[in-house]
């Protein structure tokens, strides 16, 4: 395997590692059916702490399952990687 296949690897797998636990796997299908949200929308629809809500977005912006974007005091967040919307709808 080559440098650039194994990158793609890597990229995949950090994809399915963000996903793998049940409220980042629910924050992300929110995402998916909703659009664009801020985090009082997340927590309020999921029925979650804000600070559990902060907690697994950190780990979604890392693994580039989510972006965000402020939106003057706000910050929205979406799906940052359609490869996401695609394994979502498999798993559904």
């Amino acid at each position: 395997m080559n440098d650039f296949q194994e990158q793609q690897y890597i990229g995949r797998a950090e994809i399915l590692k963000a996903l793998g636990h049940p409220i980042r796997l629910a924050m992300a299908e929110l995402l998916m059916d909703q659009g664009s949200v801020n985090v009082t929308r997340i927590y309020t629809t999921l029925n979650l702490p804000q600070s559990t809500v902060s907690l697994h977005l950190t780990r979604l912006r890392q693994g580039g399952v989510v972006k965000g974007t402020r939106h003057g005091l706000e910050v929205y967040y979406e799906l940052g990687d359609e490869r996401v919307r695609t394994i979502l709808q498999a798993l559904r």
